[in-house]
């Protein structure tokens, strides 16, 4: 049932043309979009939620985190940390995950709008210790470039929260796009082809890609070392 999955479709097949050009218009400016309040009152409770059981722990978050296995996987991972687990969907983040694993307790879910909550982390000047973007929309139509993260306005305050990032998808170009624009801007990314083991497959995503026989791609980058900007 998980074999079925087909490669993403798009009539791009390289790089974006615009897509420094989106990313310079970005540096140049500031994103004043509002914050949600239900975002913010989301954001205000992970605050309160870290500092209450694990103030003195490092922070990891989890973008996108879906139905949460990959947060309850890198929670198991790295126990010495506090992982955030942030999704938009309610439904998704309900989904039952103690039939799969004993949850742990460094973790928490939160529904917000990621590039809310992404600007939240900024403005109060917290940094990360790892970030995961793990299988987001890739937004693959050519029209749809300034959807994708690393061509929205909020990528340059994603850039400042520093730690290491870690970016999985099965459309290469998404991959490549990130690495430009991390280079772009002054960062030393590294790419390579993921090869996951069935006890180490971190989401319902990646296991119906990996089933399926399509290639992933995997990028990490360390964004506390770099950072010159264009």
């Amino acid at each position: 049932m998980f074999a079925n999955s087909r490669p993403v479709a798009s009539t791009q097949n390289a790089p974006h043309p615009d897509l420094r050009a989106a990313l310079a218009r970005h540096q140049s400016s500031l994103f004043q979009k509002p914050v949600a309040v239900s975002s913010h009152a989301a954001f205000l409770r992970a605050l309160a939620h870290w500092r209450a059981f694990m103030p003195d722990a490092p922070l990891v978050l989890d973008a996108g985190c879906g139905v949460g296995w990959s947060t309850v996987f890198l929670a198991r991972k790295y126990p010495e940390c506090f992982v955030l687990g942030v999704d938009q969907s309610a439904h998704r983040l309900k989904r039952d995950k103690s039939r799969l694993w004993a949850v742990p307790e460094n973790l928490a879910f939160f529904r917000a709008d990621l590039a809310d909550f992404w600007r939240e982390l900024d403005e109060a000047g917290i940094r990360l210790q790892r970030h995961y973007l793990l299988y987001p929309n890739p937004w693959p139509k050519l029209v749809h470039l300034r959807r994708r993260w690393y061509a929205h306005p909020i990528f340059p305050a994603l850039l400042r929260l520093g730690g290491l990032l870690t970016c999985r998808s099965n459309w290469e170009i998404y991959i490549e796009e990130l690495s430009r624009c991390l280079r772009w801007s002054g960062y030393a990314p590294v790419i390579e082809r993921h090869r996951p083991k069935a006890s180490s497959i971190a989401t319902p995503f990646e296991r119906k890609y990996h089933t399926s026989g399509q290639t992933l791609w995997s990028l990490c980058c360390d964004l506390d070392q770099g950072g010159d900007g264009a």
